[in-house]
């Protein structure tokens, strides 16, 4: 049914178009190298009336950042690790400009998982 990497975490609003810029570039790696998918997602209606864990008490938000939800579609968690395997290895992601800057988000505070697809409706 296929697999999917997701990525939840806080971004400060100032490095927004940064993240964008980075995201956008890292988006167009992994589908260069077979991802199916990959979406980049700025927090919106962030608030749990039902219950649960919102987002921004899982990444600990601080004043003046908002929550980022990404995710990036495989066939199945073998195709991931391939596509994640060519992914290392492109100049791009050991180019100094890119792998020696400061990320725009704070990596210590990023939520991350492999899931199996159950339903695809």
């Amino acid at each position: 049914m296929g697999y999917v990497d997701g990525f939840v975490l806080a971004v400060p609003k100032k490095n927004l178009r940064a993240y964008r810029l980075m995201a956008r570039k890292t988006g167009t790696i992994w589908r260069k190298y077979g991802a199916l998918d990959y979406k980049e997602c700025i927090g919106d209606d962030l608030s749990t009336p039902w219950g649960g864990v919102p987002f921004p008490r899982m990444v600990r938000l601080k004043k003046g950042e908002t929550v980022v939800f990404s995710y990036i579609v495989y066939k199945s968690r073998a195709h991931r690790d391939r596509v994640n395997a060519k992914v290392m290895k492109d100049p791009y992601m050991s180019d100094p400009k890119w792998k020696d800057r400061p990320m725009p988000f704070d990596t210590r505070r990023v939520t991350y998982g492999g899931f199996k697809i159950i339903v695809d409706a």
